[in-house]
C-alpha cells in the first residue's frame, strides 16, 4: 500500500480542462470540493506552461511553481542536490548526473505516487493517479519492526574465525552502499564449492559410451539408464569375485543408485534375508547405505546386484592417497605393481618408506579419518554386524573440499561367504576383532603414506617413522589396534579415550562448516529471488500483441518498466562505452523488490523525455502488468507453433 503523492484535494477541476483529456476523467472520478485549500487547475496550467528546458528555469521551475501552490509542502533534500556535493556518477546518457544545486524535493509524506502528465492543445497537465491509503494495524507493535522485503545482509562476522580451516571469506556486503564491483564473491558462493557441485552434476548426468559397452542392458529389474563407473570388470581382492559398478535410475522413485554387480554368483540361501534386512536398517553419515539386493540374468549370467546410495564424483582412499604416490619426484617405481603382496627387496621397501616421508599426511587429517571410521564401525558393531571391508579401495572420499569419508560395500562379504552352519555370535565376535586389526593397518598405511608399511617385515620401520613424526597418542592407538594377542573382549569403544578432546575439534569444524554452507545458501536464496524478478521484468518489457494490442508494451506502466530495464542493463559511460556493474544491477533490483521511496531518474534513449519516479511506483507497475499477463484470456485465434504459453505461477 502506498501514500498519495499529493493530498486528496490538491488538484481542482474546472470547465477550462479539455473534455478529451484524461485529466477530466480523473477529476470527475475524484470530484473534490472547491472550498478552502483547493487549487485552481488554471493556475497550474499557466504556471507549468511557462516552463522551459533551457537555463536555470529547468532546474528550479517545477519546484518554484509547486512551492507557490502550497507553502511548506516541499523541503530540501538532505541527500540529493546538496550544495558543493561532488558528482562521481559514471553514468552517461542512460542516467543524468545528480544536480549539484539545491533542488526542492517532496517531503517524505508525499513521495509515493507517480504524477501523470498529458499534453492537450499545447498545455501540459500534471495530475496524481488514484491510489489507496496505507492500512494501519490497530495491534500494539512489538519491540522490533520487520521489513516486508528480503536483502542479503552479508556473511556473519563469526565465520571469519574459521578462515584458517574454511579458506578466505568474502568481505560483508552492505545492503545500502554499493559494494566493490570487482568483489563478485560477495554475491555468489565460493568458486571451489561451485566447481565441485558443477563437477558432481556433470558426473550425475553422464551417459555410457555405447561403442565401448555395446552389450549393456537397457533395463536391469526396475533400474534403467545404466552407466558403468569402471572401465572393465576386475576381480576384487576383497570379495574374490569379478565385480562391476554402475549408476542407474530407479523407476519406482526416480533416484540414482550405485549398483555393484557380482559376476556369476547365485543367491546363497534364503536364510540370509535377515542379514540383508539388518544392513538395510543401518543409517550413518559415514556409511554408504544398502538399499536392495536382488539377482538378475540381464547380463547373460546369474549376477547378484547390491544397490547402494550413489555419491557422484567420489573417489576411494586408494586413489586419493596411494595411487598418486606411485611416481614421486620423477622416479618411477619398477617394483610397484599395485599389489602390496608381491615380494620386493628389503632395501627397496625401506627406501620407499623413507621417500614417502616428505609427503606424509597431517596428523589433524589422520584424526579426522579415525573419528569418522570409528564412529561408523561403532554403529555397525552395536547392530551386531561387522564391516569386513576396511580396505582403501572400499572407503570413499565424497568431497574435494572437506575430508568426509564413507564406508562402502558393507554387507557384500557377509552374503558371498554366508554359511548357515556357523554360530552367528561366535563368528561375529571374531569378525569384529578383525575389523579392529584392519583399522589399525589402514591408519598405519595412511600415516606412513604407503601400503608397504603394513607388511610384517616393515612394521618396525613404520612405527619408528610414526614415532618421529606424530604424537604418542597416534602411535599408541595404532599399536593397540594391531595387537592381535590382546584381550578377546576388545571393542571399538576402547579407543575413545585415546581420541580424547580431539573429538571436540572435529565437532567444532563440522559446526563451522555448517555455518559456512548456510551463509552460502543465503546468497543463492537472494540470487533466486532476484532471478524471479528479472523473469517478471523481461516477461513484460517489449511484449508483442498483448490482448491483440501491439502498443501494449509501449504505453502506460509497461513503458516505465522498459525505461527502467534500460536504466539497469543499458547504461553507458560518458564516452559511449557500455558500463557494466554487477553491484548496480543488484542495487536496483533490490530496491525494486522492496519498493523503497527512493527516487529514480529514467531517460529515453533519444534523451528527449526524462521521468522521475520512485521504486514504489515501479514495483506497483511490475505487479500490475505481470498480473495482467497471467489473467489474459485465451484468444479465439489458433496459436502459431512458435508461440509458447506464459508461465502460470510466479
Amino acid at each position: 500500500m502506498m501514500e498519495p503523492f499529493f493530498p486528496a484535494g490538491y488538484i481542482g477541476h474546472s470547465q477550462s480542462i479539455p473534455q478529451e483529456s484524461k485529466l477530466a476523467t480523473y477529476a470527475a472520478l475524484r470530484n473534490p470540493s472547491t472550498g478552502n485549500g483547493t487549487i485552481s487547475s488554471n493556475h497550474i496550467s499557466q504556471s507549468l506552461a511557462s516552463l522551459t528546458l533551457n537555463g536555470s528555469n529547468s532546474a528550479h521551475g517545477i519546484g518554484n511553481i509547486l512551492g507557490s501552490i502550497e507553502t511548506g509542502l516541499f523541503q530540501k533534500s538532505g541527500t540529493y542536490g546538496q550544495p558543493g556535493a561532488e558528482d562521481n556518477s559514471p553514468l552517461g546518457n542512460g542516467s543524468p548526473p545528480i544536480s549539484r544545486d539545491p533542488t526542492p524535493v517532496l517531503s517524505q509524506a508525499y513521495q509515493h505516487v507517480w504524477v501523470e502528465q498529458e499534453n492537450v492543445g499545447g498545455t501540459t497537465y500534471y495530475y496524481a493517479e488514484e491510489s489507496h491509503q496505507p492500512e494501519v494495524s490497530d495491534e500494539v507493535a512489538g519491540p522490533q519492526l520487520f521489513p516486508n522485503f528480503s536483502v542479503y545482509s552479508g556473511p556473519p562476522l563469526h565465520l571469519k574465525d574459521y578462515s584458517t580451516r574454511l579458506g578466505a571469506l568474502p568481505p560483508p556486503a552492505n545492503p545500502v552502499v554499493h559494494p566493490n564491483p570487482t568483489q563478485t564473491g560477495s554475491f555468489f558462493m565460493p568458486e571451489e564449492i561451485k566447481q565441485e557441485l558443477l563437477h558432481k552434476n556433470s558426473v550425475t548426468l553422464s551417459q555410457p559410451n555405447r561403442q565401448l559397452f555395446p552389450e549393456l542392458p537397457l533395463h536391469v529389474d526396475h533400474y534403467h539408464e545404466l552407466c558403468p563407473l569402471e572401465s572393465s570388470a576386475q576381480k576384487s581382492a576383497t570379495f574374490g569375485y569379478p565385480t562391476t559398478v554402475y549408476k542407474a535410475i530407479n523407476s519406482k522413485n526416480g533416484f540414482l543408485y550405485s549398483l555393484r554387480r557380482i559376476h556369476g554368483f547365485r543367491f546363497p540361501s534364503g536364510k540370509c534375508l535377515g542379514l540383508i534386512d539388518a544392513w538395510k536398517q543401518l543409517q550413518h553419515c559415514n556409511l554408504v547405505s544398502l538399499r536392495e539386493v536382488f539377482t538378475t540374468k540381464a547380463f547373460g549370467d546369474n549376477s547378484l546386484i547390491f544397490a547402494y546410495d550413489y555419491f557422484p564424483a567420489a573417489e576411494s582412499l586408494m586413489t586419493r592417497h596411494f595411487e598418486r604416490n606411485n611416481q614421486a619426484n620423477g622416479y618411477a617405481d619398477p617394483f610397484n605393481t599395485g599389489d602390496p603382496s608381491v615380494p620386493r627387496p628389503y632395501s627397496h621397501q625401506k627406501n620407499a618408506l623413507l621417500r614417502h616421508h616428505a609427503n606424509m599426511l597431517p596428523e589433524q587429517l589422520l584424526w579426522t579419518y579415525i573419528i569418522q571410521l570409528s564412529s561408523a564401525i561403532r554403529t555397525i558393531h552395536t547392530a551386531g554386524l561387522s564391516v569386513r571391508s576396511l580396505d582403501p579401495t572400499k572407503i570413499l572420499v565424497i568431497s574435494r573440499t572437506r575430508p568426509q569419508i564413507r564406508l562402502n560395500c558393507c554387507g557384500i562379504y557377509d552374503i558371498v561367504t554366508f554359511d548357515p552352519t556357523n554360530n552367528p555370535v561366535t563368528i561375529n565376535q571374531f569378525h569384529q576383532l578383525e575389523d579392529l586389526l584392519a583399522l589399525g593397518k589402514l591408519i598405519l598405511a595412511l600415516a606412513c603414506n604407503s601400503l608397504l608399511a603394513t607388511q610384517r617385515e616393515n612394521l618396525t620401520t613404520s612405527l619408528e617413522l610414526i614415532t618421529r613424526t606424530y604424537s604418542s597418542d597416534l602411535r599408541n592407538l595404532i599399536v593397540y589396534l594391531m595387537n592381535s594377542r590382546g584381550s578377546g573382549s576388545r571393542t571399538i569403544n576402547d579407543i575413545m579415550p585415546m581420541i580424547g578432546a580431539r573429538f571436540y575439534n572435529q565437532l567444532d569444524a563440522a559446526n563451522a562448516r555448517a555455518d559456512f554452507l548456510e551463509s552460502c545458501l543465503s546468497k543463492e536464496l537472494e540470487n533466486g529471488r532476484l532471478f524471479k524478478l528479472i523473469v517478471k521484468l523481461n516477461s513484460i518489457v517489449e511484449r508483442q500483441d498483448m490482448n491483440m494490442d501491439p502498443s501494449w508494451s509501449e504505453t502506460g506502466d509497461r513503458y516505465l518498466l522498459k525505461l527502467f530495464r534500460d536504466f539497469i542493463f543499458h547504461q553507458v559511460t560518458s564516452d559511449g562505452r557500455p558500463w557494466l556493474d554487477l553491484s548496480h544491477v543488484v542495487h536496483c533490483l533490490n530496491r525494486l523488490d522492496s519498493g523503497t521511496n527512493e527516487k529514480i531518474t529514467l531517460m529515453t534513449r533519444d534523451e528527449q523525455i526524462v521521468l522521475i519516479t520512485t521504486f514504489t511506483e515501479l514495483k506497483v507497475c511490475l505487479e500490475q502488468s505481470f498480473a495482467e499477463i497471467l489473467t489474459c484470456p485465451s484468444p479465439q485465434l489458433k496459436h502459431s507453433p512458435q508461440h509458447h504459453p506464459m508461465m502460470s505461477s510466479q
